[in-house]
């Protein structure tokens, strides 16, 4: 038989997915420090070769010469010396004179398509790519002026590989940093979830009827973790505890007078005088009676006490509460309670079918215990709060069990036909709203009631 617990997927650990959001982050840094490693290689291998081209040009700028009317350039070696530090890259070069024409080099090398006097760009030429740096030295004579043209041109190969070479070494530092990085990350990250563990440990060596609060120091964000596990067990031992008590007043409470009902029940058949017969059947209704008063102030009880986790509180009219309390208690046992309410609604937020068991009880009391006429009171109580009132006419509780209102089996009503639960009840419901139960006696009588907060 599956369980609902080996029914869920199988959830990946914290640990495992924090390690795998880390190491995307890692991923998406090594990449991107491989581009802008790339770029920065490249730049620097530039800057290093394009020094190169400028100092051979300018070598070749410095031995060119006007005599006898026509510019000359002397080719300097040094320029060459220059230049053939990089073994493997070919070298091209272009002196164009004052007249357009080619000095001395390759005539075919073509010249950058802007017109800036000093500038490198990058070309084809013999079917390679070179870089190529234009350098124009002005002339100025008697005999000849206008601009002579240096073009001196290198291929890429050396300089590719130099960058890549920077580019390899910068992207190997920053992957064995961030892997190093990911393993210390791991690490600090199997330190920092000890506290889970040890909130793990704490719960499963627990008994099985231990719901105390889990004490244990933790950090803030896993005490937040430990403080909704605490609500919980909260809530569920509040609710165990309700069902216990539920089990045990049922048990309490119900036993004697099915006993009392079960030997009357019994006297009756045996009994063949007819006046005698008769008062066994008056008490036998009146225990029936109270039987179903006690099952219905249990069922009550156990009803107020579920719905004080589960039910949701929505905003209703305390008016509506007290109209369908009355129709309950006359429909239940054709008695009439008098109405007090007023012309507006007056809003609360609660649970209505909790605050209608309230007041269904507040009203089985004073009907029972107090004198008539009974009102039921919906008023007002200054801007903030809101109350609903049962007032009888009748001498009110003793001060003995004033004092202890609220409790379970304290209220006048013990006895065949009750339980005793009537004020608990309403106690129970005051707590579920954080309402105050209140309490008064005037020159025409007794009230109590319930004060909540208005919405």
């Amino acid at each position: 038989m599956t369980t609902a617990a080996s029914a869920l997927p199988r959830a990946q650990s914290l640990a495992f997915r924090l390690a795998m959001a880390m190491g995307f982050i890692l991923v998406l840094v090594v990449l991107a420090s491989m581009v802008a490693a790339t770029r920065f290689g490249q730049a620097a291998s530039d800057e290093a070769f394009d020094r190169l081209l400028r100092g051979a040009a300018l070598q070749i700028a410095e031995r060119i010469s006007v005599s006898e009317g026509e510019a000359q350039v002397d080719l300097p070696v040094s320029a060459f010396e220059l230049l053939s530090l990089v073994a493997t890259d070919r070298v091209f070069y272009r002196v164009i004179g004052p007249d357009g024409k080619t000095m001395t080099g390759y005539g075919d090398l073509p010249p950058p398509d802007e017109e800036a006097p000093n500038s490198f760009y990058n070309t084809r030429f013999k079917g390679v790519d070179v870089r190529a740096f234009k350098l124009t030295r002005q002339l100025a004579e008697r005999t000849i002026s206008g601009e002579v043209v240096i073009l001196v041109a290198q291929t890429t190969r050396e300089r590719t590989a130099l960058a890549n070479s920077i580019a390899l070494r910068a992207v190997l530092i920053i992957a064995a940093a961030g892997i190093l990085f990911l393993l210390l990350a791991l690490l600090v990250l199997r330190v920092a979830l000890r506290p889970l563990a040890r909130v793990e440990r704490a719960i499963l060596e627990r008994e099985a009827n231990d719901l105390s609060p889990i004490a244990i120091p933790a950090p803030k964000e896993i005490a937040v973790l430990v403080s909704a596990i605490n609500r919980f067990m909260g809530r569920l031992d509040r609710r165990i505890e309700a069902m216990q008590n539920f089990v045990a007043d049922a048990a309490h409470q119900i036993r004697t007078p099915i006993t009392a009902l079960r030997a009357q029940a019994q006297l009756a058949l045996e009994e063949k005088e007819p006046a005698r017969l008769e008062r066994l059947h008056r008490r036998l209704y009146a225990r029936s009676v109270g039987l179903g008063r006690l099952a219905d102030q249990l069922l009550s009880q156990a009803l107020v006490s579920h719905r004080a986790d589960t039910a949701e509180k929505e905003r209703i009219d305390l008016r509506r509460v007290a109209i369908e309390a009355e129709r309950a208690l006359h429909a239940a046992t054709d008695r009439t309670v008098a109405l007090d309410l007023p012309d507006g609604p007056v809003w609360v937020e609660g649970d209505p079918v909790s605050l209608r068991e309230a007041v269904k009880n507040l009203l089985n009391n004073a009907a029972k215990y107090g004198a008539p006429p009974v009102t039921l009171r919906v008023a007002h109580c200054g801007s903030r709060h809101a109350a609903i009132t049962v007032h009888d006419h009748g001498d009110g509780l003793p001060e003995e069990l004033a004092a202890r209102i609220g409790e379970r089996f304290t209220a006048n009503g013990i006895g065949p036909d009750s339980a005793g639960l009537g004020l608990s009840i309403v106690a129970s419901v005051a707590r579920m709203h954080d309402a105050r139960l209140t309490r008064g006696t005037c020159a025409d009588g007794f009230s109590i009631g319930l004060e909540m907060a208005a919405a």
